[in-house]
């Protein structure tokens, strides 16, 4: 009978370890991912915005966020995020010409991922914006 009780304290015991407690952080954009899609310089500041929500039950402190190369400067809360409430990072891309796939890492007290960091990526593509020239003459006439 002994044995069982122990056997059962046991199990109760690892059970409350695994039931995790602390600050969760968890975002709105799916896959933590932001698409930019297909945008010009001209007509796209490239700042972005990653929202999140604390679902834990401590606290949420940003710590740092970082990128990957100086093209991408993100932005994190000075405060912490308190239980139920919502943050944001925002991320401002430089808009060089070409594909955009950079990551940005942030660094945290969540208990939902391993060490607190959490990958964010932004994707999309930098375009020349096509320009309309009135003047020019058309190379074929519809009637000829």
């Amino acid at each position: 009978m002994k044995r069982i009780l122990l056997l059962l304290a046991f199990i109760a015991v690892s059970f409350s370890a695994f039931a995790q407690s602390g600050a969760k952080i968890e975002f709105l954009a799916k896959d933590n991912t932001i698409d930019y899609g297909t945008v010009t310089k001209e007509e796209d500041k490239g700042v972005r915005v990653f929202q999140f929500k604390n679902t834990g039950d401590a606290p949420l402190i940003i710590t740092n966020v970082q990128s990957t190369c100086g093209c991408t400067v993100p932005t994190k809360p000075t405060e912490p995020i308190m239980p139920g409430k919502m943050g944001e990072i925002s991320v401002k891309y430089n808009m060089n010409l070409g594909p955009i796939r950079k990551t940005i890492t942030v660094e945290s007290n969540a208990v939902n991922y391993p060490e607190g960091r959490v990958p964010l990526k932004i994707k999309g593509e930098v375009v020349v914006k096509e320009e309309v020239n009135l003047l020019a003459k058309k190379k074929a006439l519809p009637n000829q």
